[in-house]
């Protein structure tokens, strides 16, 4: 079967693949140092003795990685395109956090800049998962 792709379903997986590399990325990060991670984040630990729960977060968003890999590699692409939506939860809250921690702007706007991103990609799957004509 050799399906031509369209030019949305080839920037969402782009997108997505970006995506599902960055998570990954923090994952990693996340499990290795997470005192290093949370300031990153913009929401520093008061005590080294927290960090069991910046690897609890490491844990979700490895999983977050795999799935979006999965559900790339599948080419479920209704599946991608809620995901980004409901997706938009993490980082609304994640920049409410930083902003109420005092993080510098740079990190509240990283957050705001995340939003803007899945709100695109949510867009573009909508755009390629409509029907085509035959």
């Amino acid at each position: 079967m050799n399906k031509k792709y369209n030019k949305f379903e080839k920037v969402g997986v782009i997108l997505v693949l970006m995506m599902a590399l960055l998570q990954g990325f923090y994952a990693i990060f996340s499990m290795i140092d997470p005192v290093a991670f949370s300031n990153v984040r913009g929401t520093e630990l008061f005590s080294v003795m927290d960090s069991d729960w910046v690897k609890i977060y490491g844990s979700r968003t490895l999983f977050i990685t795999l799935l979006l890999g999965y559900l790339l590699y599948v080419r479920n692409y209704t599946a991608l395109m809620w995901s980004a939506l409901f997706g938009t939860v993490m980082p609304i809250t994640d920049g409410l956090l930083a902003y109420e921690a005092q993080a510098p702007l740079k990190v509240v706007i990283k957050h705001v800049a995340t939003i803007v991103f899945l709100l695109v990609v949510f867009f573009v799957f909508i755009a390629a998962t409509r029907k085509q004509p035959q």
